[in-house]
């Protein structure tokens, strides 16, 4: 039996302890075995071309060597193994086992299928309490945020070691709790047969070194909000526990206010600073301390406090604290936790302005604050501050344009003959400015209402600017009595000459309905210009939406806008409304349902409009921080009594002049308003008069009581009277004169067939209430 054939252990070696060298015709080694290399202690590469006789003789003295028979190229074969009980192999099995008999070195072997074979005392007590054998693979690389497993398989399928990854078992921004290095095991012919797993818990000082690295790449989140409170809350969010046990921020009431805070160090008296966010490793924040939201009880105002608010970071142990509150027990229970052994304080500064403090203390953490976390914490404030500053500047740019916009909006509550209306604007938060949706309810002709709700594109004071140059084209063009069709036309027009002059054309646009309700006929017409059409309660209870056929929105031209009609009973309510009102995640179709659902659920038929509007907005996702603005206008009908208007119709005859003074006559005798018998009746003998002579006939005169008496005249032409002032000389051309001077509103309005001129007497006029 040959030296390659004895069985493992038959004299204290095995055959993978035995080494083959391959020498040529003159005894140099050409090759030799990974075993020879390992027993060696040489790369195949150095002991190339070598003497056999200097390789064997420095390298392993104490060698077994057997010649083989020679090959057939004149070369030679040699084994050689060391004697039993002696070399590497032995020392490799002592290494092994005194690294398996470590107390602070947990050691787990796993199989090439990642599943644990052996692991030392160390590492079982290491396995968290219900664990099961597969804990360590679940861990997760504090790092990459990838599972461990993810590790050990690239381990084993690339043969690379890995040292120094901190591992963690909880949520992301929690301590690690191992540090692990990994290698693969391979058998004496390099095959691999799994990998090895040596675990640490990291030390104090590691632990810190991870908390301040992980608290500057979560210092990129302060400020995004553009909000100087959630700013705040950012900061304590991050300082505890990154920092400390506890920390708090405190603001001047200039910046709470969205005041711009005064240069300097303006006194504590002066900045009257409150609590605005805390937190506490704990969960509750002490509730002898000072809690959010209320004021910083007064502190001794010294020279070194002052130092202190204006100068750099501050650390101080609880003597030091106590000494600068003046030894007063109970200031140093509001301020100063129980158990505090060192904190951190650093004001809030920039060009030159103090926006707030900063405090941070240690209660359980037994180290104090080091170099490192004042580093840290001045870092942090700084960054923190230019946040604030860049929140206040958008703050007081939020609050012109919201102070804009709502100089621009109609009173909320309406009353008219008409409806009643109540409209509710609730702008957007966050980063996202003021926007331009509106709102309005216009007084038309015949006591008819318009009512309008819009939605600029964009938002800040650009947006602002736009909706109330719409809002003042859809009153001005109201005011013509078009029809809403013919309005949003008009509209668009000019939206697209505001296109033309705008240096970001794309950036402008517009979405509006416009509706006309009519008392007297109960009629309603509408048309959209890309606006979400409107909800209906009708007086039985039933909720639907108004058919209306949306058309393009405003600006993009060539589209005619459809008009709708609809018969609306007294007491029906309209629900306008920009989409900010029912976006429920980007799905205004389940918004649109759900905004039904409340008409109904809140009685929006019966109660007040102002609260039914409230209870609509509290189902908003977010009603105290929407993401965009909320527009809502509700309008509760009502309608003019048949006995308060009368109708008449005359040829085109001069003598029917006479016969419509008679009738109105008797018809203000029958409503008890002879107080207006004379204005009225010389209204009305201009009117029909001028219809008769310039337009024909037929003539309508039509008288609508109410709050306002309403005298209109009704003739084919189209032709626009117009409000001249004559000459001594003329014999005519006083008559619209005299009825402007008479009638505290007149005009004219065109329909399908001919024009109408209306005009408008108050009742009190004639002594009766409006």
């Amino acid at each position: 039996m040959s030296l390659l054939d004895r069985p493992s252990g038959s004299d204290g070696a095995g055959a993978q302890d035995v080494a083959v060298l391959l020498l040529d015709g003159r005894g140099r080694v050409v090759w030799w075995s990974r075993a020879a290399e390992e027993l060696m202690g040489e790369t195949p590469e150095a002991a190339a071309g070598r003497p056999v006789e200097d390789v064997l003789g420095t390298g392993a003295p104490e060698t077994t060597v057997v010649r083989l028979p020679a090959a057939p190229d004149g070369g030679s074969l040699l084994v050689f193994r060391p004697p039993a009980g002696a070399g590497r192999p032995d020392r490799d099995r002592e290494l092994a086992r005194s690294l398996l008999n470590q107390r602070r070195l947990g050691v787990a072997e796993f199989d090439t299928g990642l599943r644990p074979t052996r692991t030392n005392p160390a590492m079982r007590a290491l396995r968290p309490a219900g664990a099961d054998e597969d804990w360590l693979a679940a861990l997760e690389d504090c790092d990459s945020e990838k599972p461990v497993r993810e590790l050990l398989t690239r381990v084993m399928t690339d043969g690379t070691p890995v040292v120094g990854v901190d591992c963690r078992s909880g949520p992301a921004g929690s301590d690690p709790v191992l540090t692990l290095a990994c290698f693969p095991v391979d058998d004496a012919d390099g095959t691999r047969v799994g990998l090895a797993v040596v675990a640490t818990e990291p030390t104090a000082r590691l632990r810190a070194h991870q908390r301040i690295t992980d608290a500057y790449r979560r210092a990129f989140e302060i400020g995004e909000s553009l909000d100087v409170v959630h700013a705040a809350r950012d900061l304590v969010e991050l300082l505890v526990p990154g920092l400390g046990d506890l920390a708090c921020v405190d603001f001047p009431d200039d910046v709470l206010q969205g005041r711009d805070p005064t240069l300097g160090y303006p006194g504590f008296d002066a900045s009257a600073p409150r609590r605005v966010a805390v937190k506490s490793a704990d969960g509750a924040w002490p509730s002898a301390m000072v809690q959010p939201g209320e004021r910083i009880p007064p502190v001794p105002d010294r020279a070194s406090n002052a130092a202190v608010a204006v100068g750099a970071v501050l650390k101080a142990d609880a003597a030091a604290v106590r000494a600068m509150l003046g030894g007063d027990p109970q200031l140093a229970a509001r301020i100063m936790p129980e158990g505090m052994h060192s904190t951190l304080g650093c004001p809030l500064y920039h060009r030159s302005r103090l926006f707030g403090y900063v405090s941070v203390w240690r209660t359980r953490t037994p180290e104090p604050f080091g170099e490192a976390e004042l580093r840290l914490l001045q870092d942090l404030c700084d960054r923190t501050a230019v946040a604030l500053d860049s929140a206040y500047r958008y703050m007081r740019e939020h609050r012109t344009a919201l102070v804009l916009q709502r100089s621009l909006l109609p009173p909320a509550v309406t009353v008219s003959a008409a409806a009643e209306t109540s409209g509710i604007y609730l702008p957007a938060s966050g980063s996202v400015s003021v926007g331009g949706d509106w709102f309005d309810a216009l007084p038309l002709s015949s006591m008819r209402t318009g009512l309008v709700v819009g939605d600029v594109i964009g938002h800040g004071l650009q947006a602002t600017a736009t909706m109330a140059r719409l809002r003042t084209a859809v009153q001005t063009l109201a005011d013509l009595d078009l029809p809403p069709d013919e309005l949003l036309t008009h509209l668009d027009d000019l939206v697209q000459r505001m296109q033309a002059e705008a240096e970001q054309p794309d950036a402008v646009g517009a979405s509006c309905l416009f509706a006309v309700y009519d008392p007297v006929s109960r009629f309603c017409q509408m048309a959209s210009a890309g606006h979400p059409a409107p909800g209906l309660v009708l007086p039985d209870g039933r909720t639907e939406f108004v058919p209306v056929v949306p058309g393009p929105p405003l600006g993009v031209g060539d589209n005619p806008f459809e008009t709708c009609e609809v018969v609306l009973p007294p007491g029906s309510v309209l629900a306008l409304y920009t989409d900010g009102l029912v976006d429920y995640d980007h799905d205004i179709g389940r918004g649109g349902e759900e905004l039904l659902r409340n008409l109904r659920r809140f009685h929006a038929r019966s109660r007040p409009l102002e609260a039914v509007g409230r209870d609509l907005i509290a189902c908003h996702p977010s009603p105290e921080r929407p993401a965009d603005d909320v527009t809502l206008l509700l309008a509760r009908t009502r309608a003019v009594a048949a006995e308060d208007t009368v109708h008449w119709e005359y040829p085109a005859d001069p003598a029917a002049v006479h016969d419509a003074r008679a009738d109105v006559d008797g018809q203000l005798d029958t409503w008890g308003l002879e107080d207006l018998r004379f204005s009225t009746e010389l209204i009305v003998s201009e009117l029909v008069t001028n219809a008769i002579r310039y337009a024909g006939g037929p003539v309508g005169l039509r008288l609508i009581r109410g709050p306002v008496l309403v005298c209109e005249v009704s003739d084919p032409s189209n032709t626009q009277p117009r409000l001249r002032r004559a000459l001594i000389t003329d014999e005519g051309g006083r008559g619209i004169f005299l009825i402007a001077q008479l009638a505290a509103r007149w005009g004219c309005r065109y329909g399908a067939r001919g024009k109408t001129i209306w005009t408008e007497q108050p009742l009190h006029l004639a002594g009766l209430p409006a």
